[in-house]
């Protein structure tokens, strides 16, 4: 037994000494009793210590291994909780020691709590990451086109590695950014189907089957069904849109044109209010815009075919009235012509047209369109000939001023008292201030008129006569005028020489102070002139009463007149006997200074 008793075994407790060696004290007396050998009582002991020893070995290798796992699981437990404070992206959880004491299962009683709320952490951590995913890939999904697309939670891999609130944060701000973007998308989808109703509600159309030919979810019909909004659909609406918004546009077109059809068509047939009333709706689209029509059903194919009917029908109604539609362009194009004096279309013209319709080898369409043009440019000539005419019509009003100015002052009573005397000298003062300003008018009208035929390339005629031709015979006119009143102040200042000279050498005759000086004595011949002179006077004088009435009518007069003096010119050139330069100082003073210029005006 003193082998037995080793120090290793004095650490033992008092109990299992007491129980080994009750037993070693029982095989003792067993052995003796016996009296067993001593060398194998050696022998069991060496073997009862072995058992021992081995049975101590097995607990140690089993404490050493429960120890090793004891190391692990704490190793283990401090290596997750760390990677989930680097996942959950946290620096330490609060409440948790920095350094841990005490036994293995000390520490890993102290670590558990925090590395289970740290799973919770993770766990709810992973469902939000897994939520925001979902509905990024479900938004994107539909953004994509791919409403349909059945996305489960567990199809949403979330990246553990990174779990962190900011991470978090960037997957919600796209998460948002999504959902404005769906936003905005649903809001251009509403825009264009509520855009594309409302002009098929103007077109006629039906709305739901342009809006379900795009895509079904995106009629109301189908009830709740998310809408798609994607890329495609909304280029598909918006071509849709497009080609309404041109349908539109080129209906109002066709309508304005109808429109102005009809309205150019009663006017030209007198249509009644009645008939025109049925048709105010397309005529009332002539003035207004694409941007401004928006009530259901005011561009339907009906009313264009309604239109479009009724314009044939007064085509072929104003066909049977042609003639008299002719005749009506014709009388108008007339009136404005002479309106503005300009040249009126030949008569052989208007009948060879007139012969044309009766015979029906004309196009009604294109003679009235013809005319309309030749109306419109009559009324664009008139347009531009008007300053001129206004001129024209001031400095023939000047002109009869300047001839009743000149009869005013031939009248011999005309400072008598008599009635309406006062008014006649306020208007010679009038006629006076305008007369002195006809030379600057006259002035600025061949200006005017040159300026217009330059830009024209055409003569400006008035009633078929060159317009500067008249102002430069008007010019011309004024000037032998000027002449001759020169001539007839120096004749009598002349004849006022004489008549001194006379009553100083044979002094003054009672019966010779009112008698007038030979007529041979001035210039020879000048008697002829004087009465061709009082012919011509009488002549016009006569004209004045009975025709001249009005400034066009001097002009004409003038023209005439002017071709008349020059074939009396001629015919005096070829017969009388004496010089071209006496026979030119006779008739053209005379001429000159009987035709006043008011009478030309």
């Amino acid at each position: 037994m003193g082998s037995f008793q080793t120090p290793g075994s004095m650490q033992n407790s008092i109990l299992l000494e007491t129980s080994c060696g009750y037993l070693l004290q029982e095989l003792q007396l067993i052995w003796d009793e016996v009296g067993q050998d001593q060398f194998d009582r050696e022998k069991v002991l060496l073997e009862l210590e072995q058992e021992c020893l081995e049975v101590y070995r097995r607990k140690v290798d089993s404490a050493n291994i429960s120890r090793a796992r004891l190391h692990q699981v704490l190793a283990d437990s401090e290596a997750e909780f760390t990677h989930l404070l680097l996942s959950l992206g946290e620096r330490s959880l609060p409440g948790r020691p920095e350094k841990m004491a005490g036994t293995l299962k000390e520490q890993l009683d102290s670590i558990a709590p925090a590395l289970r709320e740290m799973q919770l952490r993770k766990e709810e951590r992973v469902n939000q990451f897994r939520d925001v995913q979902m509905q990024i890939q479900k938004i994107s999904a539909e953004i994509a086109g791919q409403s349909e697309l059945n996305i489960s939670p567990s199809n949403v891999i979330v990246n553990e590695n990174d779990l962190s609130l900011k991470k978090l944060e960037e997957y919600q701000n796209e998460l948002q950014r999504l959902r404005n973007e769906k936003s905005d998308r649903l809001l251009k989808v509403e825009g264009y189907v509520s855009a594309v109703r409302s002009f098929s509600a103007t077109l006629g159309m039906d709305s739901s089957k342009i809006i379900t030919k795009v895509h079904p979810s995106l009629d109301k019909l189908y009830g709740k069904q998310s809408k798609n909004i994607s890329d495609t659909i909304l280029a598909e609406l918006n071509s849709s849109l497009e080609f309404l918004k041109e349908e539109k546009q080129k209906r109002l077109k066709k309508l304005h044109k109808l429109g102005k059809e009809l309205t150019n068509l009663w006017s030209l047939m007198d249509t009644s209010y009645e008939d025109r009333r049925l048709f105010s709706h397309v005529t009332a689209l002539i003035s207004v815009s694409a941007a401004e029509i928006s009530s259901p059903g005011s561009l339907t194919l009906d009313i264009i075919q309604q239109a479009e009917a009724e314009v044939e029908r007064l085509d072929r109604l104003k066909a049977s009235k042609m003639k008299e539609l002719f005749l009506k362009k014709q009388i108008e194009l007339e009136e404005i012509c002479k309106r503005t004096h300009m040249e009126i279309p030949s008569q052989s013209e208007m009948d060879s047209i007139m012969y044309l319709i009766n015979s029906g080898e004309i196009d009604h369409a294109e003679l009235l369109i013809s005319m309309d043009e030749q109306i419109s440019r009559a009324k664009e000539e008139a347009c531009s000939r008007k300053a001129i005419m206004e001129k024209v019509e001031k400095w023939m009003l000047s002109c009869d001023e300047e001839r009743w100015l000149e009869e005013y002052n031939r009248d011999e009573n005309r400072y008598t008292v008599s009635r309406g005397a006062h008014k006649n000298l306020k208007r010679a003062e009038r006629a006076r201030i305008t007369v002195k300003k006809i030379p600057a008018l006259v002035d600025l009208l061949i200006a005017k008129t040159k300026c217009w035929e330059e830009e024209r390339r055409k003569v400006f005629l008035y009633d078929e006569v060159p317009l500067l031709a008249m102002l430069d015979e008007y010019n011309l006119l004024k000037h032998e005028q000027e002449e001759e009143k020169q001539r007839q102040r120096e004749k009598k200042k002349m004849q006022v020489q004489v008549v001194v000279g006379q009553e100083n050498l044979f002094g003054s005759s009672p019966s010779t102070s009112n008698r007038s000086p030979s007529n041979k004595s001035l210039n020879g011949g000048f008697g002829s002139a004087t009465l061709l002179n009082r012919r011509l006077s009488m002549g016009i004088q006569q004209l004045e009463s009975n025709s001249i009435n009005s400034a066009t009518e001097g002009i004409s007069f003038i023209k005439e007149g002017r071709k008349a003096q020059e074939q009396k010119m001629f015919t005096q050139r070829g017969h009388a006997s004496r010089p071209r330069e006496e026979t030119a100082s006779v008739v053209s003073p005379t001429y000159s200074g009987s035709l006043s210029p008011s009478f030309f005006c």
